[in-house]
Order: C-alpha cells, then structure tokens, then sequence
C-alpha cells in the first residue's frame, strides 16, 4: 500500500530506499548527494560498477551496506559513459525502472521501501507523469510504500507500518 508522507526521507525507518540516478552519474546532487554523504562507499561502489559494465537507463543496481538498509537505484536518466553530465528521464526509463524495482522488493524480502518524487528534479519530468507510473507498478503490493511527496529536511515523516 502506498502512503504519502511528508519529511526527510533520509530519516525513513523503512527498510530500503529507491532513488533515481543515471548510468554515469557523480551523486553529487539531490538526494544522491546525500545518500553519498550518509555512505560514501555506495557511490565508489556504483562508480567502480560503471567502470566495469557500463549500466544502461532502465537498468537498477542495488546497494546494501553493512547496517542491512538496502538503497536501489533506478536508473532513469539517459546518460554516456563518456560524458560527465546526466540527460533526462524519460517516462519509458522510469516505467522499466519501476518494473525491474517491483522484482527487486517481491525477490529479496524488502519489508517496506521509501522512495522520493522520483525523476522530477535533475531528471526533468512532471510528478504528474511520474506518480501513476508509480500507483501502477508498487500501488498493489503488500509492503508499505512510503512516497515522500513534501520534502522538509531533517524532519522525520510518520511512517505507519515501517
């Protein structure tokens, strides 16, 4: 079930977190800054990962650290490896991205998942598009779905069910 929450989805008690990034992306913006931040070894690891199999938009690459808290990262966002900026999203990436996600959770016994408004900042899409891509994929699964709509930094969201 999905629950639309307001907070800093960095204090989610939920048990993994979805975000959006693209192939060759730096995490040196948003949210991925701050997952960089939190631990620093998810980004080496995802560069090292880039280096090495050049993952293309659609794809996900997941990340589990030590604590157990496991961070997926979709990737929407067209982008080269040769390139140091990211493109777009794209409706069709975000879609596949959602799918192969969807897998991920009912594969790997995630219990509950937070995720922001995926693909709307650096990625250039409209929460409009983006939300019923999200009802449509995670709307009907039997976690709780923790949608951080509002972001307000530092501030924890109320969680039923985490």
């Amino acid at each position: 079930m999905i629950h639309n929450v307001a907070g800093g989805i960095l204090l989610t008690n939920a048990e993994a977190i979805a975000h959006d990034v693209s192939p060759n992306d730096h995490f040196d913006a948003g949210l991925a800054l701050d997952l960089r931040e939190l631990w620093p070894s998810m980004a080496k690891d995802y560069r090292h990962c880039a280096r090495q199999s050049h993952p293309k938009p659609r794809e996900l690459w997941t990340y589990r650290n030590v604590e157990g808290r496991t961070v997926f990262n979709l990737l929407t966002q067209e982008g080269d490896h040769a390139s140091s900026s990211s493109g777009r999203a794209t409706t069709a990436n975000v879609n596949h991205a959602l799918r192969r996600l969807r897998h991920e959770v009912e594969t790997s016994g995630v219990k509950s998942l937070a995720l922001p408004k995926l693909a709307t900042g650096t990625g250039g899409l409209s929460w409009d598009v983006v939300r019923p891509l999200i009802d449509h994929h995670l709307g009907d699964l039997p976690i709780p779905v923790f949608v951080y709509s509002t972001f307000h930094k530092g501030q924890q969201a109320v969680e039923h069910g985490a």
